[in-house]
């Protein structure tokens, strides 16, 4: 077992802390009014990765170790998935949809929950890692699920299940190192959650702005 080196690297961590803040500086003010400043941050997350020096192997957008992973991952996630839908019919609060919509449904949630688990784990995790020295303990995976979880402000639900659902896939990642198979796991829980729990309990899963108007019908006005 390799010793932890000593001492922590502050500056990883003042990154993932300025990215994070930026993140929500666009959720919560810049997306109203210059929602093309994402690309920017994304780009500037891009380069990062060439500072450091990571390949996109390293990174997890790989093969290696898919097999092994989905082969752990695949049946706890089905057996979540008719959990869900069971429960979802028992208490009839499947959204209607066709059979079109829901493949365009699922397949959109795994593009998006690829581009989430690269956040999460490719970008936050790497930079806590960097920072904590040792990333296999349980200060980096709560760590990044807490941001994970914050993101999702003010959304109560999704914060929860982002929260336990980070935690879950950061320790998954720092086994396996693979985005793909948690891209596929957060795709079909997501669009199963989406499919069965009621907006008046997810709020049509919206953060952010989105949120505060849906249930709220208003916004800060220092913030528009």
């Amino acid at each position: 077992m390799n010793e932890p080196k000593a001492g922590r690297d502050w500056k990883a961590l003042y990154e993932a802390l300025g990215v994070f803040l930026l993140i929500m500086l666009y959720i919560w003010w810049v997306r109203l009014t210059h929602p093309w400043v994402a690309a920017a941050v994304i780009g500037f997350v891009i380069s990062t990765h060439f500072v450091h020096g990571e390949s996109s192997r390293w990174l997890g957008f790989g093969w290696k170790n898919f097999r092994g992973a989905l082969l752990v991952v695949a049946p706890l996630v089905a057996l979540l998935a008719l959990v869900l839908m069971g429960a979802g019919f028992l208490f009839r609060t499947v959204r209607e949809t066709s059979v079109t919509q829901a493949a365009a449904g699922l397949a959109a949630y795994v593009l998006w929950g690829l581009f989430q688990q690269y956040l999460l784990n490719g970008y936050f995790v790497n930079r806590m890692a960097e920072f904590q020295r040792q990333p296999h303990g349980h200060a980096v995976p709560l760590a990044a699920a807490a941001l994970f979880s914050l993101v999702h402000l003010p959304n109560w639900f999704l914060m929860a299940v982002t929260f336990a659902g980070g935690y879950v896939c950061v320790r998954l990642y720092l086994r396996y190192r693979n985005l793909y198979v948690l891209a596929l796991a957060h795709g079909v829980v997501g669009f199963c959650l989406f499919l069965v729990v009621p907006d008046s309990i997810g709020a049509h899963f919206l953060v952010g702005p989105g949120y505060v108007l849906r249930m709220y019908g208003t916004y800060p006005e220092m913030l528009l």
